[in-house]
């Protein structure tokens, strides 16, 4: 599907209230929708969603709100578990939450009668990044403002604590070698940690601050993107602990840096809501120029479909999805 030339949004969904983080479930479910959670000032929201790309019979966006969670305080992050599936009987939703009372929430759901959440606490400060194991999804990881990064099991016992030397701000679990978890840190310090030895076996180093998040290609994992400052930032890890590539892209300081899941040369930014509306904009490595910018009044989050190159941003009252080419 081609942009209009003012890069509208592809498709738009409404919500009930200001979205403040957008994910994608990336792990198979059993289903052939997409499910997507997002999160707002005091409630979750599950749905399942369809696009034309996908099913022929689709004009443009298909979507239904599966389940409502309330949250009771604004939702700062959101983590699927790969242990969702829509195809058991019954079906089984887990994903967890970071909040801004500094605690982490695992929800747990048939989609009937049983939702449940259990409370992990134990970090001082905002968390910035959480992240399930990607292959049994038997413990969490989390990065924060604290200066550290801990590994939790589902039981909210901490099973590792790394002391950092500034907030972190990301963290990416290795999708086949889950011994090996990536942090990175705001004063542009990316650690790789070995979980088995508890200790960081590499690192890489931004020449911008502040870092203000980075992710791990699950495409090509000798790949690492972040945005510090202004710029996007890409290393190729084989090569040198320094850059390969820097572009300046968001005027009013770059936000969030994130791959897509089905190339290793398709990536987006979002900007900081400034003077300017939220800038988002999706990047190809082959191209000096990003590929598609579109606009969000105030846009927050940022997540890929698991198989289409379109990327969700939410915004006051709606999420915004955009679709690009290969």
């Amino acid at each position: 599907m081609k942009q209009d030339p003012a890069r509208n949004a592809a498709y738009t969904v409404d919500c009930e209230d200001y979205v403040h983080v957008v994910e994608f479930n990336p792990f198979e479910s059993g289903d052939s929708g997409n499910l997507i959670a997002y999160g707002g000032s005091n409630y979750v929201v599950l749905g399942m969603c369809t696009f034309q790309e996908e099913e022929t019979d689709i004009e443009g966006i298909q979507y239904k709100t599966l389940r409502t969670f309330h949250h009771g305080v604004r939702v700062d992050g959101i983590a699927w578990s790969p242990e969702t599936r829509l195809d058991s009987l019954p079906p089984v939703i887990k994903f967890c939450t970071s909040a801004a009372d500094m605690k982490i929430r695992l929800f747990t759901s048939d989609l009937q009668d049983k939702n449940e959440y259990k409370v992990l606490e134990g970090h001082s400060d905002f968390i910035n990044d959480l992240v399930f194991h990607p292959k049994e999804g038997h413990e969490i990881a989390s990065v924060s403002d604290d200066h550290t990064c801990r590994i939790w099991s589902l039981e909210g016992k901490q099973t590792a604590h790394f002391l950092l030397h500034s907030p972190g701000m990301s963290v990416c679990w290795h999708p086949e070698e889950t011994f090996k978890l990536m942090v990175a840190e705001k004063n542009g310090m990316i650690r790789f940690y070995d979980l088995m030895a508890q200790q960081a076996i590499l690192s890489l180093q931004s020449e911008q601050i502040p870092l203000m998040s980075a992710h791990w290609c699950l495409k090509n994992t000798f790949k690492v993107g972040a945005v510090a400052g202004n710029d996007w930032i890409i290393w190729d890890i084989t090569r040198s602990s320094y850059p390969q590539e820097t572009r300046p892209v968001h005027m009013d300081r770059a936000h969030l840096f994130r791959w897509s899941a089905i190339s290793e040369n398709l990536f987006a930014t979002t900007g900081y809501p400034g003077k300017m509306a939220s800038q988002f904009q999706i990047h190809h490595l082959g191209h000096s120029q990003p590929i598609l910018t579109g606009s969000v009044a105030v846009g927050s989050g940022l997540s890929w479909h698991r198989t289409l190159p379109l990327c969700a941003v939410g915004g006051d009252h709606k999420l915004l999805f955009w679709v690009t080419e290969i």
